[in-house]
């Protein structure tokens, strides 16, 4: 039996796929392919997971025929062309600063239901939500073993009418969950806990599945493309009507192909490479597209890695910078704790949808393509104002005087200098020297 939002179904592809004694409902891309959408196994994985999302929300309004037709028509135009269509992500994810006013907004729209003489308990979100309280924790405490729990502590006690409300908003609403503080950055806690890559959910007595996708109030919400979850970034409002289940109007994207090809050399870190890859992303131009990464090199990198690079989208200026599912994300699903036969359903949902990659993958079909041989990459900084403005490790001293240069105090000035390697140089007033290392990208914020 298919749910009501499966009745148009114009292109058949409402399947069962049978693992062990469970069976799951969903829509078959190869079914699409074999009634009226032809090629689109070819497409990049990332505008599979939106080709899914239309057939599974079609519903002759907000998602059509013609609105899946445009996304399968991304073969031919290679993606370059102006055509809306609307995403629903399969859950929100929110921080202290936007979710808190997201449970303040629910809670205003129960009171006009009550006025209105309605039932308030209707006004739920329709997908997960889950409020990670991090971003306004302030750190009193540091340099010893026992900062962590003092921080946290001094948190609870400064701002407990904040989390009195949360902890109400928890119990209160349907789909929504709320993870204290201390439980680390949102964006990491996204990646080991919250994410599924593929989701289930029943509906009408079956249990569909389709892929994780989801928007978060962060802009490094992209963090999660990754472990082959679709996201990216919005705004509180985008967030809030996603909440409730209204879509999300967005264009069919350019989708730039970026090829990985060897290996890292020892030493050389994540960050290293997503500073390069910044820069060339920069150079290249993708604000407003998809960069869906591909090839041999992607047999050697690890789950954090991935997860580095996609976390940097903001930074190359690209909606999302998507890393499909492979064997690596199989073992980061495992080691994170999910559940073996989870993992094992991920594995099997990826393979029938053509979303699984391998070294014998063949690549999709991109809007364009760029490529980096990994064994090329080496130790960087970013530069002082920009991340794309990178700087090799072993040019950073002189790079460092050169600014110097600029920075002489005028006559009349306080003396201020530094001084490197026997050289004093005056520094001018107002001139700031400042070395940092200041990441979420590959560290996490437990204690």
């Amino acid at each position: 039996m298919k749910p009501a939002m499966a009745s148009f179904d114009s292109f058949k592809a409402w399947k069962t796929l049978h693992l062990g004694t469970e069976i799951y409902t969903y829509y078959s891309m190869q079914a699409a392919e074999d009634n009226g959408l032809p090629g689109i196994s070819a497409l990049p994985i990332s505008m599979k997971i939106l080709l899914e999302n239309l057939l599974r929300f079609e519903d002759g309004r907000s998602v059509s025929q013609v609105h899946i037709e445009a996304v399968a028509a991304f073969l031919s135009s290679c993606g370059k062309f102006e055509h809306e269509v609307a995403f629903r992500p399969a859950r929100v994810l929110t921080q202290d600063f936007a979710g808190v006013p997201a449970i303040v907004d629910l809670a205003a729209m129960r009171d006009a239901m009550k006025v209105l003489g309605s039932d308030p308990a209707r006004i739920n979100p329709t997908v997960p939500v889950d409020l990670v309280m991090d971003h306004s924790l302030a750190v009193e405490y540091l340099g010893n073993s026992s900062a962590f729990k003092n921080n946290v502590a001094r948190d609870y006690e400064r701002s407990q009418e904040r989390y009195r409300f949360t902890k109400w908003g928890q119990s209160a609403f349907d789909n929504f969950r709320v993870m204290p503080p201390g439980t680390g950055i949102c964006h990491q806690v996204n990646l080991e806990y919250p994410a599924q890559t593929v989701w289930t959910r029943e509906e009408e007595g079956v249990t569909l599945a389709y892929p994780d996708t989801v928007v978060g109030t962060a802009s490094h919400t992209t963090m999660i493309n990754g472990l082959g979850v679709l996201g990216w970034g919005v705004g509180g409002i985008e967030a809030e009507a996603s909440m409730l289940g209204q879509p999300n109007s967005m264009l069919i994207p350019e989708v730039i192909g970026f090829r990985l090809t060897g290996q890292l050399p020892a030493g050389v870190t994540a960050t290293d490479l997503v500073l390069t890859i910044t820069q060339i992303l920069r150079k290249k131009g993708v604000v407003g597209k998809f960069v869906e990464f591909f090839g041999q090199g992607l047999d050697q990198m690890t789950l954090e890695d991935k997860a580095t690079i996609g976390n940097m989208a903001p930074e190359y200026g690209a909606t999302c910078g998507f890393f499909p599912v492979d064997a690596e994300t199989l073992k980061y699903l495992d080691k994170s704790g999910r559940d073996p036969e989870r993992v094992a359903f991920v594995e099997a949902y990826c393979r029938d949808q053509v979303m699984f990659r391998t070294s014998a993958s063949a690549h999709p079909v991109f809007t364009d393509i760029l490529e980096l041989d990994l064994a090329t990459v080496r130790p960087s900084l970013a530069g002082p104002k920009r991340p794309q403005d990178r700087m090799l490790l072993s040019d950073v001293k002189t790079g460092f005087l050169a600014a110097l240069e600029g920075q002489f105090k005028k006559p009349g000035e306080p003396s201020r200098s530094v001084s490197v390697n026997g050289h004093n140089y005056a520094i001018g007033h107002g001139a700031v020297t400042i070395a940092a290392i200041t990441s979420c990208t590959n560290c996490r914020e437990t204690g």
